[in-house]
């Protein structure tokens, strides 16, 4: 019986200049563009080499990903505004099992298999297939050795992120029935060291020589393809994970492991990636266009690996937007968050943090460092304070959209963002601006914009760096520690020194702090599940109630839990989908037979 190729796209996508593809929401739902099937593929070149650059559309964009819901709404970070969203029916009352939840919990498993098939095809059959003959024996085989790397660069990266999601799981080199449950006959599932080390580290670090060089992959061109930088990057990301408290003795790797894929990458990129900053605009418009402008056209060195896709319009970004302006609501950022930003003179408006990131609570209330010039209990809250959480969060007074009856956010009950009835209003007090481009509101929300999402930044080669030299010994790296954490905290517009940091002054001091600074850098960009689970802190994190603000008419502000939580210990990982476990017998994850 033949076999159909599933998500193969149009000959249009493999322009490569500008790849485009779906959200993470509907790229499941695809079905096959043509007739095609594999003994086709395996007989033309330029079929199989379409079929193998559609595997760029495995790579899914975060935007409200889960129905309707943010991944990072199933964290402290936020609270979805709405009654069906999967964050909200799932993670956050600790059902994993539900529906809503399902393409992050189901969806994922299948999506990524599905990947690792493709890429195992182009791996193992790449050789029956005939050569272009429109290129020389020599650009063909290059080309295949390209292709071959690709390939296992994808694979390495696809069975990374289940491993985040599931631990380790059985490594599929071969071509599987895709009618089938896509992993049987394997059912042993390796250690960690087997897994990642020895399977996903390896396959980047042997398939990077083979891998297009930066000048190729940033070439107009092909700007958006894997490369050696991505591999390089991806290297940073996984080995201070393996590093971290959650994984190291099971990884063999070390702290020095972790530092020297950072550095690596810095001596290596440095001079072709850097932080967003561009002269004569503020922090806060660097820090936004580090996330919205394009790698190429955008002149954004920044970004280093990232999901291309379309212009965007009003039906992208209105379930993200404030209802006073039209919207849905959405992915409403947190007190929680909120508290996790310093004042703009680098000083820390709490005087307690713990690992988490946060500051220590006290019948939900942290402790005011007096010093800092914060001041509870109204607008002055929001003043002062580090200009990314401008750039991260809406909140009462700022001005926003073109369709309001007034140019400012306004959540006092029963005004424009708070409407009496109105099921989608903020539950935390605030809204969303991150990744929201502001041109799409233009014209009577006739506008459009690029809105990538970004896997890998520069600004995290520099936080994986500072991380791992501060774990490594503290006394010996502070100065450097601090440097590193100073770029990315002054190019957000930050004048203070993290070296003039009296509270700084012993490594836990500054493991609490580096954690709260990658909490409030990747807000909303997928790296606050994975990093509470790694530092071993999730339970902590994660099961603390969501705090929100009540605005009143006469200004005066108040906290208040909005959203109570629940994480246990065998939510460090997701269950193996009920229907994988049962056709298969694979063994699930502790806690969840």
């Amino acid at each position: 019986m033949k076999k159909y190729i599933l998500n193969l796209t149009g000959a249009a996508f493999i322009a490569l200049g500008g790849i485009s593809l779906s959200s993470c929401s509907d790229f499941l739902d695809k079905q096959p563009s043509s007739d095609l099937t594999e003994d086709k593929t395996l007989s033309d070149w330029n079929m199989f080499y379409y079929f193998h650059t559609d595997t760029y559309n495995f790579l899914r964009h975060g935007a409200a990903c889960m129905n309707d819901s943010w991944v990072d709404a199933a964290t402290d970070l936020s609270e979805t505004s709405f009654a069906t969203g999967g964050a909200r029916l799932s993670f956050n009352i600790g059902n994993y099992y539900a529906g809503a939840g399902s393409r992050e919990l189901i969806d994922t498993w299948e999506s990524r298999y599905r990947g690792i098939r493709k890429c195992n095809r182009v791996i193992t059959q790449i050789d029956q297939v005939p050569f272009d003959i429109t290129k020389s024996k020599e650009e063909n085989e290059k080309l295949r050795r390209q292709t071959v790397a690709e390939a296992r660069a994808f694979r390495a990266f696809f069975y990374w992120e289940m491993f985040l999601r599931f631990g380790p799981l059985p490594i599929i080199e071969e071509v599987l029935d895709p009618d089938k449950d896509m992993i049987t006959p394997y059912l042993n599932r390796p250690s960690v060291k087997e897994y990642v080390v020895d399977f996903v580290i390896a396959e980047l670090e042997d398939a990077y020589d083979d891998l297009l060089p930066y000048d190729e992959a940033w070439d107009a061109n092909r700007i958006g393809r894997l490369s050696q930088p991505m591999a390089m990057a991806m290297l940073s990301r996984i080995k201070l994970y393996m590093a971290s408290p959650r994984y190291a003795s099971q990884s063999g790797i070390t702290w020095q492991d972790a530092a020297d894929a950072s550095k690596k990458f810095i001596d290596t990129f440095g001079d072709k990636f850097e932080l967003f900053d561009e002269l004569n605009h503020s922090g806060m418009e660097n820090y936004t266009n580090a996330i919205l402008r394009e790698p190429y056209a955008g002149q954004n060195h920044e970004t280093i690996f990232f999901r291309n896709d379309q212009n965007i319009g009003w039906s992208q970004i209105v379930m993200d937007s404030p209802v006073g302006e039209g919207g849905r609501g959405g992915n409403c950022p947190s007190q929680n968050l909120v508290d996790m930003y310093d004042m703009v003179d680098g000083s820390a408006p709490f005087t307690n943090y713990d690992a988490t990131g946060a500051p220590v609570y006290v019948n939900g209330q942290p402790t005011i460092n007096a010093a800092s010039g914060y001041r509870e209990g109204s607008s002055a809250m929001w003043a002062n304070r580090d200009p990314r959480f401008a750039a991260t969060v809406l909140y009462q007074g700022v001005e926003w959209g073109t369709m309001r009856p007034s140019p400012y956010i306004d959540v006092i009950a029963g005004h424009a963002d708070n409407p009496a009835g109105n099921a989608n209003s903020t539950p935390t007090g605030y809204y969303m601006r991150k990744y929201i481009p502001q041109t799409v509101l233009s014209s009577n929300h006739g506008g459009s914009a690029r809105r990538l999402w970004t896997i890998i930044r520069y600004a995290e080669i520099l936080m994986n760096y500072a991380e791992a030299l501060n774990e490594i010994n503290y006394a010996s790296n502070k100065t450097e520690v601090c440097s590193l954490l100073d770029q990315v905290r002054h190019r957000a517009g930050i004048t203070g020194d993290v070296a003039d940091r009296a509270d700084l002054n012993s490594q836990d001091a500054m493991r609490n702090f580096i954690h709260k600074e990658r909490t409030v850098e990747f807000a909303f960009e997928e790296h606050r599940p994975w990093d509470v689970r790694r530092w071993n802190v999730a339970v902590e994190a994660l099961s603390r109630p969501i705090y929100g603000v009540e605005v009143k008419e006469d200004g005066s502000v108040t906290r208040k839990v909005a959203q109570e939580r629940v994480f246990q210990e065998k939510m460090y990982l997701y269950p193996i989908p009920e229907t994988e476990s049962w056709k298969t017998n694979i063994e699930n994850n502790p806690g969840w037979n």
